[in-house]
């Protein structure tokens, strides 16, 4: 009985741990056409707000839920999918898929989250802090100024 709940652990543990978790970024747009980048608690950097999807969740309640627990702002529109990006390195914590969405948003500028944010700040185009972004960021909007749609 121990040997079969053992394999049944090694098993599970397995799939849980071996393969990528799946989340989605954002690319916030405020109707003046400003970005909002989140400041992450973890390594103090710059980057795109969103997070990992829930059990239960989709990729759309996610992007909503990411963005008003980081920012305390609400997704009005989902404008396009800007690319999936899921190299192994792309985030220093753990092999993860992130979709990137662009969303137009609004409402007022509020942590939720104030364990992994320190702070929001709504960005022109010209005073985005590129260059050093958290996780591959820099990468992700290069590609949505580019207008590619991007698999990565």
């Amino acid at each position: 009985m121990m040997r079969q709940a053992w394999r049944f652990f090694s098993a599970v543990s397995g799939i849980v741990f071996r393969h990528p978790i799946v989340g989605t970024t954002v690319i916030p747009l405020l109707p003046d056409g400003r970005f909002v980048l989140i400041q992450r608690s973890d390594s103090g950097k710059w980057g795109l707000p969103g997070g990992m999807v829930d059990w239960g969740e989709d990729i759309s309640t996610a992007t909503f839920r990411e963005l008003k627990e980081e920012t305390g702002l609400e997704v009005t529109k989902i404008r396009r999918l800007v690319g999936v990006y899921s190299s192994p390195d792309r985030d220093p914590r753990v092999h993860s898929i992130s979709v990137l969405i662009e969303a137009e948003v609004n409402g007022e500028i509020d942590i939720k989250d104030t364990l992994e944010v320190l702070q929001v700040k709504a960005f022109a185009k010209e005073d985005l802090p590129l260059g050093n972004l958290s996780h591959d960021h820099d990468r992700q909007l290069q590609d949505y100024f580019t207008g590619n749609v991007t698999l990565a």
